[in-house]
């Protein structure tokens, strides 16, 4: 079973397009998104994180555990990133390899189970990277600053990442692994 949910993309999409792109605020024109509630909240989460990839030895060993890595994987760059969804963003890391485009939050979330129960888990998304259709760039009109990227599956979700460190690199890393899996040399 483990096999199998590896090779389908596992997170909740911001949305099924069929036509064009809709950008995170899905109204078809791209304004500002505020991605923190609160500087002190925004803090205290990457200073988690922080604690937690030192736990664990490091970004690549947070990879491995929260993903598995396949034979012949390789972590090629990871970036601190949002994950636009429904109810909001997602402060996270943004992984990516040469096999898949995998994000994990810096945050557990809290959901109800079956049962009633409330459980915490952490927001993860995994998607291979022969099951992406195209990677685009996107920007805020009002502030181009604020970079937005957006990933298109074959079976037409998107995601759509924001507030990246270095924005242009990891959109170069991801442009460089898809190519390289659609075109091998």
């Amino acid at each position: 079973m483990k096999n199998q949910l590896q090779e389908h993309s596992i997170g909740i999409p911001v949305s099924c397009q069929y036509d064009k792109p809709s950008p995170p605020n899905g109204s078809g024109a791209i304004i500002p998104m505020r991605i923190g509630l609160k500087f002190s909240e925004t803090v205290k989460g990457k200073l988690s994180l922080g604690a937690r990839i030192l736990q664990l030895g490091g970004v690549k060993r947070v990879f491995r555990q929260n993903f598995g890595v396949r034979e012949g994987e390789k972590l090629l760059k990871v970036s601190p990133c949002y994950l636009s969804t429904t109810a909001g963003p997602i402060a996270g890391l943004l992984f990516i390899s040469t096999q898949r485009v995998a994000f994990y939050s810096e945050r557990s979330i809290k959901f109800s189970s079956p049962n009633g129960e409330l459980v915490r888990i952490h927001y993860k998304v995994s998607i291979p990277l022969r099951k992406i259709k195209r990677a685009n760039q996107s920007e805020n009109v009002k502030k181009p600053s604020q970079k937005y990227m957006e990933i298109v599956t074959v079976d037409n979700f998107d995601f759509w990442f924001m507030g990246f460190l270095n924005y242009q690199k990891a959109f170069s890393y991801l442009q460089q692994a898809i190519s390289q899996v659609h075109n091998p040399v």
